[in-house]
């Protein structure tokens, strides 16, 4: 009798393996979607951008608005949505990160002030919309594919999918392209880059209108699939700095590694633990990169990608 329970349990848990695993691979694609971009200007211009989160937030509140307050066409909410959370990027670098580099101010500095503006735009949000939690409604309904030991929605598809595409543009951009050779450059040595004719100034205006353009897809991704809420980026900056860790924050491929990685551990984990374990797990998983391989899964790489 002890054994037929036993083996019914184990049964039971080995059919949703295939769930929790999808479930990682949907949710990790969007940990490296902001832990790419997060990397990336640790890579370039060498200090952690947690306000990162704050473009995270804002993009996914105006995808919110454009589309469910003003009426707009999907595709135009989107374009108008990643523009403007491109623009706010830009902006927090030329009016706050430019001049405290013309001081060449500390990366201690440069910290203080990225958490300043992640909790500054995570307050604004919340005095703005309130602190309830908003939905993105869509004219049409989230289809379901169900292939019995697995679920998942077109949306989740399609965002899985977005970002394997994005990660290969990444990819091309940083290896084949003049820009990639001038921010590999700028990373390895700043003054022999600019000896060569490299405007810094312009390469780390390049970096962030990237970065905040994956961070924008990344906040329109989690609206549609989840919800929008005033500390939405400051919960997914948090998992975009681990898989940066454990991925190798001076490798952009690492990151997106690490953020695969860390999805997939929390969903396997809640196999086992109770499922308000999974940020316990990855919290565990980054004291433990952090002890025993702290360069991470891909760090030491020269080049960075």
């Amino acid at each position: 009798m002890v054994f037929d329970k036993y083996e019914s349990q184990r049964l039971r848990m080995g059919s949703i393996l295939p769930q929790l695993i999808v479930n990682g691979l949907i949710a990790g694609s969007i940990y490296a979607l902001v832990a790419s971009g997060f990397s990336l200007v640790y890579y370039v211009i060498k200090f952690l951008h947690f306000a990162h989160g704050a473009v995270l937030t804002i993009s996914a509140y105006l995808f919110f608005v454009f589309l469910n307050v003003l009426g707009m066409n999907f595709v135009l909410a989107l374009l108008l949505a990643i523009i403007l959370a491109i623009a706010l990027g830009l902006l927090i670098n030329f009016v706050v990160y430019k001049p405290l580099r013309k001081r060449k101010s500390s990366n201690v500095v440069l910290l203080i002030i990225s958490l300043t503006l992640l909790s500054f735009f995570t307050s604004f949000a919340l005095a703005v919309f309130g602190s309830s939690t908003k939905t993105i409604l869509l004219a049409q309904q989230n289809i379901i594919f169900d292939f019995g030991a697995i679920r998942f929605t077109i949306i989740q598809l399609a965002a899985f999918l977005l970002a394997i595409f994005l990660f290969f543009a990444l990819w091309f951009i940083m290896k084949k392209t003049k820009l990639g050779k001038s921010m590999r450059a700028l990373a390895d040595n700043k003054d022999v880059a600019q000896v060569v004719g490299i405007n810094p100034e312009k390469v780390y205006t390049y970096t962030f209108i990237i970065a905040s353009f994956l961070a924008a897809i990344a906040g329109i991704i989690i609206g549609l699939d989840q919800n929008v809420f005033p500390r939405l980026g400051f919960n997914f900056i948090v998992k975009g700095f681990i898989s940066s860790v454990v991925g190798g924050i001076s490798s952009v491929p690492g990151a997106i590694v690490g953020g695969f990685f860390i999805g997939l551990a929390e969903n396997l984990g809640i196999w086992v633990l109770p499922s308000g374990f999974k940020s316990v797990i990855s919290f565990t998983i980054l004291f433990i990169f952090l002890l025993f391989r702290p360069q991470g899964i891909l760090g030491g790489k020269k080049d960075g990608i």
